[in-house]
């Protein structure tokens, strides 16, 4: 192996466009294993997703640590449930701190994130929230160097309204909301885009509901009384709640067109909710076989990699997952360093080439700039709009 793009390890990844590997052992016992700690739900509704991109995680570290690791050490993957509990995240991120990890990726659901990011920022640890889309995350309070993957509540708010403006031209809109952080972040930011873009609408039915919830027979009832045009469901659960809400919409036949926030509707999802999901809408920033992602060699060797390690194919969350801990040893590998402050400050409002989702760039505050695509479900396969 080349020495020189061993001391480099991702940070030039023409290596991994090309495929190249290299011989492991060696290197590996010249010093101990970096550890990397990611915290998601690995049971309860959310499970079998968090589980996924945990798989993910560890295909992506695989991917390095056949390209010589970070600093000429393997990474080594550390892993825990949050139980999509605040109190049991805190409590495993202090678990993770006492291990000696070099970095936390962490977040699917904003409430846990909001509760673990000051307690891993005050330990002095690197903290990269993966999925948690309230605004707050970046807002500096709970850590003054926070940074995140998937796109923001505002984000993903401006790409569901203008669907509704542009292409569904709907002005009867109810709503099915989380009514949390991530869920009322969401729809204010639905309703706010709606607004700068001028698109006169009449918001005809609101319904709120926990993160736990799977029964909404009763809101999707007063939902279809109100006959919107098109109904928003904001719902990050995608292990229950969500495949919930496409099954009971369609068996409550209710009226016009079903429009999921950005990232909630998963091969996952459809799986689950079988023939229910078809016809279903949403938004999203990953796709494993739809360009620019299919043709990117960097994807394409990250893909073979799950198929190979777990046999599945990744979904957007598992490649948010992995892109985090790839930018994270790209940034370190770069830097000649694992300290917190300058690989954060690296990633701030830096820009990476040749990553799962091609060249990127993060803002000032943190969050990866990201394009969406709009897609629907047809025949159980998500299918992008052009």
């Amino acid at each position: 192996m080349n020495p020189n793009r061993r001391k480099l390890g991702l940070a030039a990844l023409g290596a991994v466009a090309l495929g190249v590997n290299a011989p492991g052992a060696a290197w590996a016992q010249a010093a101990g294993p970096i550890k990397v700690g990611v915290i998601l739900p690995l049971s309860g509704g959310a499970g079998p997703q968090g589980q996924h991109v945990t798989q993910a995680i560890q295909a992506m570290a695989a991917l390095i640590n056949e390209d010589g690791g970070v600093l000429g050490r393997p990474l080594e993957i550390v892993a825990r449930d949050d139980e999509s509990t605040p109190a049991v995240g805190v409590s495993r991120a202090t678990e993770l701190v006492g291990q000696g990890v070099a970095v936390i990726l962490e977040g699917w659901n904003s409430p846990v994130a909001l509760a673990m990011q000051p307690v891993i920022h005050r330990a002095g640890v690197l903290d990269i929230t993966l999925f948690a889309s309230a605004d707050a995350m970046l807002s500096g309070e709970g850590n003054p160097l926070a940074m995140r993957l998937n796109a923001s509540n505002t984000q993903g708010g401006a790409a569901v309204a203008q669907v509704i403006a542009g292409r569904l031209k709907a002005r009867r809109v109810a709503f099915l909301t989380e009514n949390d952080a991530y869920g009322n972040g969401t729809q204010a930011s639905i309703e706010a885009e709606l607004k700068r873009l001028g698109h006169a609408y009449e918001k005809v039915a609101e319904e709120k509901f926990p993160f736990t919830q799977a029964d909404f027979r009763v809101a999707l009832t007063n939902v279809r009384a109100a006959n919107p045009e098109v109904t928003v469901a904001i719902n990050a659960n995608e292990g229950l709640g969500m495949p919930a809400i496409l099954r009971q919409f369609k068996q409550g036949r209710v009226p016009g067109q079903l429009l999921a926030a950005l990232g909630t509707v998963a091969p996952s999802v459809i799986s689950v909710a079988g023939d229910a999901a078809n016809g279903a809408m949403g938004v999203d920033i990953y796709f494993p076989d739809v360009e620019p992602f299919a043709s990117n060699p960097v994807n394409k060797r990250f893909v073979a990699k799950v198929q190979a390690l777990h046999g599945n194919t990744p979904d957007k969350f598992m490649a948010v997952g992995a892109a985090a801990l790839q930018v994270w040893a790209m940034a370190a590998s770069e830097l000649k360093t694992l300290e917190r402050e300058p690989v954060a400050r690296r990633i701030r409002g830096g820009s990476f080439q040749g990553t799962v989702f091609g060249d990127v760039r993060f803002a000032p505050d943190g969050q990866l700039q990201s394009r969406t695509h709009v897609f629907q479900v047809r025949d159980g396969r998500i299918v992008v709009q052009k």
